[in-house]
Formats: C-alpha cells, structure tokens, sequence
C-alpha cells in the first residue's frame, strides 16, 4: 500500500507541476476541448487510427507486464536469500552466546564444588556451615548470573546414617513422599527415609532453597539418576527440564564431588567409590535466553524457542508454544552433557517486509511504461482538468476566506468569555484596595491583582500572535511612567522569586526621563517575558533589571563582572558570575555605527526622541549553545523535557521580537550555560512635557540617609530607589565608615539603611555601632532599617530586628512599599498609599462630582466593578442590565451624562442599543432644528449622549464596528478604575452632551 501511495503522489505532484505550467501560459479561446477534439476528428481516419492504438496499447502494457513479473522474481528471490542468511546468522550468534554464558556458569559451580570438598571434607571440624555457604553463596551470585540457587548434599552409607542424624540434629527424609505434597517445601508432609544402602541428603543450600535441607536426592526418581550419571561420568549432567517453584522451567546441573580427583582412565566403580557429594545448581532457562536476549541490540527482530530434543517429543524450555510457519532455523546447542540434545529454533516475529526493491524497479519500469503509452489520453485531457481544478480553487479560496472569519470570530468569543470573569476579578480586587488595608494586606492585593493581568496578557500573547500574523498589530502613544511599570512588573514576580530565594531588582538611570510617550502595555510585555523566563530557567542568585539611555551605554556604562580577590565573588547584585551584558547588544546595527552618523538605522527624526536600553540579567541556567539560534522562533522552546519541567507556550520571545520592531528597536541576547543570561534590547520613545519630580514624595525632603552595603551593585539600587522619594543619599560597603560620614554630612541623617548581608557579615561590629548611634547625646537618633532579601531566613530576621529594635524593609525594593515602610517608621501617614498605592486626583473628582452616568452590562459582577469605579470619584450612577432597559433609559429628553455598553449582551447586543439609541437622538434633533423641541431642551443645539464601548472582544474588527455603530469610545476588559475615568473626561472637559 505505502508503494501505491508513493507512485501516487508522484503522479499527483507531477500533474500538479504540469497544472502550475498551465496557469502560467492562459490557452487562447479557441483552443478549447471541443475544438481539440474537432482538430482530431478531421485528421484521416480516426477510428482507424484510435483501434490501431488502442492494439499498440494493449500489446504494449501486456508486454512491459510480463517484463516487469519477471525483474520482480528475479529482486524478490535475492531479497529472500538474503533475508534467510540473516535469519542463520542471528540464530547461530545467539546459540553461541547461549553456550558460551552457560559454560561460565558450569565454571563456576565447578569452583564451588572444589571449595566445598577443600573447607568441608578435607578439615575436621568442617569450615563450612550452612549460614557460611548461604551467605558466600549469595555473595558470589553475580558470578553465575544464571542459576537462580545452590545446594550441595553429602554422601551417607546406611552404616554412617544414625552417626550422621545425630550430628546434624535431624532426620532424612524422603522427597515427595505423601499424594499431597507440593514439593520438598512442603515440611509438613515429609518422611523419614526409609532404609537403603546410601543417601544423599542436603546439607548446604542457598537461602532461597534451604527447605531442601535434609532431603534425600536419591530418594527421588529423577534426582537419582542425575546423581548416579553425574558421579559415573565424572561431568556435569543435566536433567529433564521440569517446572521450578517460581513456575518456570528450568533444569538442575549436578556435579560428583570426589574426595580426590580420580584419573582419567579411572574405572566406573572407582569414581563411584571416590565420590563424597554432589553440588546441584538450578538453571533458570527462561530467565537465561531472557538475559541473553536483552543484551542484543536487534533482540525484537527475531522469535526464539529453545527445545529439549532428547525424546522422540520435544520439550519447550522457552518461548511460545505457536511456532507459526513460513522461514526459520535451527541452531544445535551443547550444554556439555552428551546424553542430552538440544536445539534453539529462530524464526522472525514480523512478516518479511514488501520487496520494495523488486517492487520499486518493477514498478517504476511499469510506470515509465504506461506514462509513455498513455502521454496522448493525458494531453487530450489536460485542458478539462485544468478547468476542473479551477473550479476547486475558487471553492477552497472562498472555504479559507470563511475559515479566517470564522478564526476571527473564534478569536473575538474567546476573548470576551475569558476577559469578562477576569474583569469582575480584578475589579473587585481594586475596589477591595480601597478599603483600609495595612501595609502587608496592600501587597497581597496588588500581587493578586498583578498576578490577574498576568493572565491576561497570557490571552494576549495568543491574540498578539494572530494580529501579528495578520499584520494588525499597532501600537498606542501614551504618556506613562517606564519606573512604576518596572516596580509593578517586580511585584508580579516577588511572590515567586521569594520562593526560590532569588533577588529582584530594578535600576533605572536618572538620565531617563520620568514620564515617557509611547505604548506602557506594550513595553511591559515585553520586559514580563523576558522577567518570566529568567524567573523559570533560574535557581540561584539574581534577576536584575536596568534601564539607560544609549547615549549612556554607548559612552562609559560600567560592566560589572569583574572580579573580586578577597572573597572570590563577582561585583554583581547577588555575588554570583553572569553573563557580559555588553555582548547581548554587541550585534546591533545601532552600536555597530557612529551615533551621529546620518546613516543610523532607526535614527530619531524629532528632538524629544529618546533611545532607551533595557536589559534583563539573571543568573540561571543559561541555554545550550545548539538551542539559541531558534530561541525566537514562535512555539520552539529549548527542548520537551524544559517544557514538561517548565511550561510555557513558546511564544513569548517572538512576540517580544515583533515589538521590539515595532518600537524600532533591536533584540538580542548573550547566554554562557551554568553562568546565566542577559537579554537587551532597545526602544524609541518620545519625552513627554512634564515635571521630573512630580511625583516625588515631598514629605521626604530635606531628609538624609546613609546605605550601608558591601556590594556596590545592591547599594546603588537602593540609592535609586530613595532618590525617587527625595531622599539625599550616601553610600559606604564599610561599618566603621558609618559614624565618620554621619559627622561629616551637612545636613542630619535621619535613616540608617544596612542590608541584612552586610549585618551578618560585620556582626560582631553591629551592638557597638547601635549604641553610638542611640547614643543619650543625641535628642533626635536616626532610625535605623534592616534591608532583609529573601534568601535570608524570615526568623532569624525578626529576631534580630526584634533584639536590636530595628525596621524590616523586604525586598525587592519598591517606591511604594518603601515609601510606607519610611512613613510608618516616621512617624507619619501614609495619606498617598494608606489605601491603594494610587495617587488620587482631585480635579479628576470634582469633574465626576454629581454627574449622572448608566453603565449597561448583562453580567452583575462587571456591573458592580464599573458602578465602584465611578462611585467612588462621586459619580450617581444607574445600573441597566439589558439593551432595551438601556433604551428606555436613554430615551431623550433624559438627565444622564454618559453611558457605558456591554457589546455582548443576550436579546440586544450593544450594538444594535447604540443604532436605537442614535436613531431616538436624530429624531429629537430634527424636533429641534424645527423648532418643536419639548420645554426639557430649549437650550438645547444639539442632542448627543457620549456612549462608550465596554467589551472583552480586543480584536480590530470590533474596535471598527463600534466607530461604525456610533459609538464616542472603546474600553476592553478586564479594565481598571483609572480607564474609565480617563474615557469620561474627554468628553466631560471637552464638552457636555446638552449644548
């Protein structure tokens, strides 16, 4: 079948490359098929011609028939041949090996037998007891591999038997003497041999067999001419293969022990006289071909049954009793004992493979054949399949036309059903960050929360890839703050790197203006991906975010990674080795020419551009050198056992390239595996007209403070996050520095910051420090703050800050969380955070101050979360949860201000309410141009009621159909308190809907 399908599909593809040469070259009109066939038809005598051909055909096909039979026999036979060689082969190989382990095996029992007679019968007392031989026994097991136990019994005449029972404290006794007994296990049943010239009972015996001890091997039928031929023949001798207590088969090799060697040319009633003991060892034979098989590589090509062909009737020793038919051989083996024979029959498991050689050969003759014969019925029809295929074209062109609508909508439903629950989600969470909360309840929340747009940029990703496929993904120009969105994308990830003990940071350089113009969602995808994959692929250390100009970069940034003799640590965040971060940008076209130069790519246009270098540093696992090269390659990761340990979707990092792209900018990456990763890369954004210290703490000023860490790295940090709060700073990494630079400061210093490192490290320094600061001579000491990471244990952390009245500040450092902790040690109140975190703006409130406003949404939930948001700013606002009650409503002459509408909504969506809506509008406006207008809008020009769109449908396409409904405005969800605000005061500073 796989050959038919080959030749197939080569017919297939050579028709189709045949079509694509027909779409290249258009016929002319009148070569159609009726012409054609009216060209044939005026040709001498066609029905002459076409049985002529039609005989040619046939004599032609049945020749090249017989042909191609005979170059298959002739492949197919040599296939065979080879197949039974191979067959042969295997058998013998694995017959020999079977012989050669067995014969080890014989060898070793062989030493065990001289042992035996050396320690046992040539010493008196004997060296040997039964805990002695079971332990040696299966100490030395793994030098027969094959045999799965041991025993050796002793030979008694009938004169030493009572002198012998007495010594070894029991009686022998007779195997298998009762109907019902099971075996020589079976103690319960057992006889007392009865009289008889000699025995052999068990003396020694593996602890698997020890049972056997004290049975007589010659009272048994089969046990007693194995005796009997192994002492006459001087060999080992092999019974009859007979089913093992584990309920396989296996056989007993037994071996004469003599009390001296006899010669070779000895006489039978010699060897019998000089034997003492026999030593037994039973045989696994399943368990051996098994082992045997598992060593070869090629063990599943080939079925093995090994026979006991001593009788007229086989007996299987191993493998199925189905022998099956068709091709097999046998291998004669030798296990040494001549009285028995042996054979191994090896056949294939599998069917012999199709002769795809004589098959190929014979086929490919035939077609060549046929394609040659039949060339004329192909050109005659090549025109009608042409136009066949046509017809297909435009019936898949419109199938994949209706899929991408259908991908779209696809797209658009998933959207809103996942983004609607997470807007109550979110909602609610800001609604309960308005309520008194203490410091430590804040960061749940916003971890929470942040935690909740996680997901949802996790959807977006999805979203962004199919924009991105389908080259519609823009990007907005907003003015935003590129510091806060670092701090909210650390306090997605403390939650996690707490649990691995890693530590955050953020630097930004004072050079980077604070608030910027360009797209913050955008931006903070992309740094969220690169800080989740560092987050994933990192176990110990540190993840380290900074932000510079490139101007900066470009002139003299500091590469910190050299390194340090006195402690073999690196100058880095965490101490640990990383990756140069200048080799992650040393590929860009931006740093590879002159920064004035006209031929810059992405050269600013307008003075207020600004270039911006981000870089992510951590010190994880890196990524394999043979990997990188497809690291952004969309849904390719490092490999399936990172995905199964890791998880992700593989898309992050393309997504974050086309972003990058979008912003004019350029991405790249350094990696050395077991060191770390550093990814760069850089953006063009615009300088927004704003004040550099708007937001700038002044409760904080006129304040000093003093940072005491050994690792410059760390201090810096901190520094810059107390420069952000009008914190004058200094630095020193040495404690007895801290007295001297306290004295020699122009203003006082009122906050001690140490890190918990540094404390640990210089603790034996730290109580006498304590004192001079909190000295009686000083009416206003400074405070005094512990920076604990969150590698250092929590409790040992609350002991010392208990012990020595110290202030906790956890990290990574924050401006929010510090600004707290600050206020609270002193003494003040945290008016700005004491709630949410969120800066509140008055003017913002009085604009909301009374206004009416009716959010419409079928889901109570989204209700409650817009109705807060607005309520909260002191706006009276009426919930509708349907289209029509929205209608009635909003039937003008009417008091609201603005609108909020759900776009998916059951009965009537927000669609068609905005149509009905604007319909009712332009009827009261053509009332008023008229002059007939109800007393309610005598000063009324014209009526418009702004309504904005509420949805979680992100896509382009319903953005367009709101303008085209309509509608003044578009918020998605899940949505914070901030957009709605931001959508009502442009309409409410603009202008009113009552002009």
């Amino acid at each position: 079948m796989e050959g038919k399908g080959a030749v197939a599909a080569g017919l297939v593809g050579f028709l189709g490359m045949g079509l694509d040469r027909v779409r290249l070259l258009p016929l002319p009109e009148k070569l159609s098929a009726k012409a054609l066939r009216s060209h044939v038809r005026g040709h001498g005598s066609r029905e002459a011609r076409e049985r002529w051909w039609r005989w040619t055909l046939f004599l032609w096909v049945v020749g090249w028939t017989l042909i191609c039979l005979q170059i298959f026999h002739y492949f197919d036979s040599g296939a065979v041949e080879k197949r039974r060689e191979s067959l042969a082969s295997m058998c013998d190989e694995r017959a020999r090996m079977l012989q050669d382990q067995f014969n080890v095996s014989m060898n070793h029992l062989q030493a065990l037998a001289i042992l035996v007679n050396t320690f046992h019968h040539s010493l008196n007392p004997s060296a040997i007891t039964q805990a002695t031989f079971a332990r040696y026994a299966e100490r030395t097991a793994f030098e027969r591999p094959l045999t799965s136990g041991v025993a050796y019994a002793v030979r008694v005449t009938h004169a030493e038997r009572d002198q012998f029972e007495r010594q070894q404290g029991w009686s022998i006794k007779k195997m298998y003497s009762s109907p019902n007994s099971q075996g020589p296990g079976d103690a319960a049943v057992a006889e007392i041999r009865g009289p008889a010239d000699e025995y052999a009972p068990v003396i020694f015996a593996q602890d698997a067999y020890k049972n056997v001890i004290s049975f007589d091997m010659l009272s048994g039928a089969d046990d007693r001419e194995n005796i009997i031929r192994a002492r006459e023949s001087g060999k080992g001798v092999l019974t009859a293969p007979f089913q093992l207590l584990n309920g396989r088969l296996g056989v007993i090799l037994t071996y004469s022990v003599y009390k001296s060697e006899p010669p070779a040319d000895a006489r039978l009633q010699e060897r019998v006289q000089a034997a003492i003991g026999y030593l037994g060892g039973i045989f696994d034979i399943e368990a051996l071909v098994d082992k045997l098989l598992h060593q070869l590589a090629g063990k599943q090509s080939i079925m093995v049954n090994v026979y006991d062909t001593t009788n007229d009737k086989p007996i299987s020793m191993y493998g199925s009793d189905d022998t099956g038919s068709g091709m097999f051989h046998n291998s004669t083996l030798n296990f040494g004992d001549p009285s028995r024979r042996h054979e191994m029959h090896c056949r294939f498991m599998q069917k012999p493979p199709l002769p795809w050689l004589a098959i190929t050969y014979s086929l490919g003759a035939y077609v060549i054949a046929l394609l040659i014969g039949h060339i004329f019925y192909a050109t005659v029809h090549r025109i009608a399949k042409v136009e066949d295929d046509l017809q297909i074209m435009k019936k898949l062109k419109k199938c994949a036309e209706a899929a991408d609508v259908a991908k779209s909508q696809f797209l658009a439903t998933v959207s809103h059903e996942i983004r609607t629950p997470m807007n109550g989600v979110l909602g609610m969470l800001q609604m309960l960050m308005d309520t008194d909360l203490d410091t430590t309840q804040q960061d749940y929340v916003r971890t929470a929360q942040a935690s909740g747009k996680a997901l949802v940029s996790l959807i977006n990703e999805v979203l962004d890839q199919a924009k991105i496929e389908s080259g519609k993904l823009e990007l907005e120009a907003v003015p935003f703050d590129l510091r806060l969105v670092c701090d909210d994308i650390l306090s997605l990830f403390c939650g996690k790197a707490q649990e691995k003990g890693l530590e955050l940071a953020v630097y930004v350089s004072d050079q980077v203006p604070q608030t910027l113009i360009g797209d913050p969602g955008r931006m903070r995808q992309i740094i969220t991906n690169l800080m989740g994959n560092s987050i994933k692929f990192t176990e110990r250390g540190h993840i380290y975010l900074t932000v510079h100009v490139v101007e900066e970069v470009m002139s003299c940034l500091e590469v910190e990674t050299e390194f340090q003799n006195t402690n073999n640590t690196y100058n880095t965040l965490s101490g640990y080795k990383v990756a140069n971060r200048r080799h992650s940008w040393q590929s860009f076209q931006l740093f590879n020419t002159d920064l004035h130069s006209a031929e810059m790519p992405f050269a600013p246009i307008l003075p207020e551009t600004i270039r911006l270098i981000i870089s992510v540093e951590d010190t994880g696992v890196g990524i394999p050198p043979e990997a990188q090269s497809r690291i952004f390659m969309p849904f390719m990761q490092v490999g399936p056992s990172i995905a199964r340990i890791h998880g992700g979707t593989g898309i992050g990092l393309s997504i974050s390239k086309c972003l990058v792209h979008l912003m004019k900018g350029e991405i790249g990456y350094v990696s050395i595996p077991n060191v770390g990763s550093t990814f760069s890369f850089t953006a063009v954004l615009t300088k927004a007209r704003s004040n550099a210290n708007a937001n700038k703490s002044p409760g904080f000023k006129g304040i000093n403070a003093l940072v005491v860490d050994h690792k410059p790295v760390r201090a810096k940090v901190t520094k810059y996050h107390l420069q952000r709060l009008g914190v004058k700073t200094e630095l020193t990494t040495d404690v007895n520095q801290v007295i001297p630079k306290m004295n020699c400061a122009s203003l006082v210093t009122r906050l001690v910051l140490v890190d918990k490192e540094t404390w640990m490290k210089e603790s034996h320094s730290m109580p006498h420090l304590l004192s001079k600061l909190r000295s009686k001579d000083q009416s206003d000491p400074p405070k005094l703050f512990l920076l604990e990471n969150p590698t250092n244990s929590i409790k040992s952390s609350s002991n010392i800050s208990r012990e020595h009245n110290l202030n906790v500040i956890m990290k990574p450092l924050r401006a929010s969380m510090l600004q707290a902790s600050l206020r609270r040690a002193l003494g003040g109140v945290d008016k700005v955070h004491g709630k949410n975190g969120v800066v509140g703006n008055s003017a913002l409130g009085s604009l909301l101050h009374k206004r009416q406003i009716i959010v419409v949404d079928d889901n109570v939930v989204n209700l409650k979360v817009a109705a807060g948001a607005l309520k909260k700013y002191g706006a009276e606002v009426i919930c509708a949860d349907s289209g029509k009650k929205a209608i009635a409503l909003l039937k003008p002459p009417h008091s609201f201000d603005a609108c909020f509408m759900d776009i998916q909504m059951p009965e009537m969506d927000g669609f068609e309410a905005t149509k009905r809506i604007r319909m009712m509008e332009r009827e009261l406006n053509e009332r008023i141009e008229r002059g007939e207008a109800p007393p309610e809008c005598a000063k009324v020009r014209r009526w418009r009621t702004p309504i904005l769109a509420m949805t979680a449908d992100v896509i382009q396409a319903t953005y367009e159909q709101c303008l085209k409904c309509e509608m003044d405005g578009y918020v998605s969800k899940p949505f914070e308190g901030e957009q709605l605000y931001r959508e009502v005061t442009r309409f409410f500073q603009s202008h009113d809907h009552v002009q």
